[in-house]
């Protein structure tokens, strides 16, 4: 039918009138180096933030539920780090994995000195300086026995209570030398609370980048089996202080909140389920804005790509773009080694 149709033209004008079509937009795809010319969202490694666990054991261990990822030693963490530098990866973000022998319903682990994730820091410090930067989890839940980001007492967790126990946190980490505190909790007015202490302990210079638009989401799982905060908050979930994936203008206030109160950045998190929440976010505050690429999301590329579903390497690349695309300006992904050596 199409030939015929195409034959009929040709016969009625000789050839395709000049005016069909004079705009043809497929022009500029024809050639790869066309089509990096004209290429809207540029990735690079500067784009990538490097999620590590730390764990208290001498070797690094496999983590089922995240194919390709560690817990790792605090050596293997000073590994990760100079590889990241040698990446041109600007910034790592660390997450302890706590024994249960450290964890309580107050988390006081989390404001001691000598804890595995402060110690880690100082490692980092130490062995590289400020030439790589280290974002510091500020948060309860690796530290509680209950699992929950804050204070539990008869099945409510407790705002304020907890708020004053992450202030704490967030000056026991930032003079342990970290540069960026990111409290995840979802707390209210916690970052004005953090942003005080630190003040006041002469940590002026430490930025915050507030987990401000932070979902109850179903793809946390993996990061949960990570750390082992899994098992300790069984069946309970997150819903009376982490968002509902339903609202959007919750995240406008949200973020708006947090900016009054003294956040440097802001982050969204999931990513790729929440690409229109983080358009929102660049677009009404214009602001530094970060998104979290989780788990759960990571675990499903690495599955498909495990059965030969889709081509890993492509569609890791390919998530990453349309997270940068949306308007996130850096991104907290476990596939950034992969992505910053494919890249360089």
């Amino acid at each position: 039918m199409a030939e015929r149709i195409i034959q009929n033209d040709q016969a009625d004008h000789g050839i395709f009138p000049a005016a069909f079509p004079s705009t043809r937009l497929r022009r500029m795809r024809q050639h790869a180096w066309l089509r990096s010319i004209v290429a809207e969202t540029v990735l690079s490694p500067a784009d990538l933030i490097w999620p590590l666990f730390v764990h208290d054991h001498q070797a690094n261990a496999p983590i089922a539920a995240m194919p390709g990822v560690e817990r790792l030693s605090i050596e293997g963490v000073l590994r990760a780090v100079e590889e990241a530098r040698q990446l041109g990866i600007p910034a790592v973000a660390l997450f302890p994995v706590v024994e249960a022998t450290h964890k309580s319903d107050d988390a006081r682990h989390a404001l001691d000195p000598q804890n595995l994730v402060c110690r880690t820091i100082r490692a980092i410090r130490e062995s590289c300086g400020n030439s790589v930067g280290i974002i510091c989890d500020v948060a309860l839940d690796p530290y509680t026995s209950h699992g929950h980001d804050g204070l539990l007492v008869n099945g409510q967790i407790l705002n304020d209570e907890t708020v004053a126990v992450l202030a704490r946190q967030a000056v026991v980490l930032a003079a342990a030398g970290c540069h960026v505190v990111a409290p995840s909790d979802m707390m209210d007015g916690r970052v004005a609370a953090i942003r005080r202490a630190l003040d006041t302990a002469l940590h002026q210079n430490v930025c915050i980048l507030s987990y401000a638009a932070k979902y109850a989401s179903s793809f946390y799982g993996p990061f949960r089996m990570a750390l082992g905060s899994a098992t300790s908050l069984g069946t309970a979930d997150k819903k009376t202080y982490q968002m509902d994936s339903a609202n959007s203008d919750e995240a406008i206030r949200e973020v708006s909140l947090d900016l009054a109160e003294g956040a440097d950045m802001v982050m969204v998190k999931p990513a790729i389920v929440s690409l229109d929440i983080l358009y929102r976010i660049k677009q009404t505050f214009g602001v530094p804005t970060m998104a979290y690429q989780v788990s759960g999301e990571y675990s499903m590329i690495q599955a498909a790509a495990a059965n030969g579903w889709i081509d890993g390497q492509k569609a890791s690349l390919e998530s990453l773009l349309v997270i940068k695309r949306a308007g996130a300006d850096a991104i907290l992904t476990y596939f950034a080694p992969e992505i910053a050596r494919g890249l360089k």
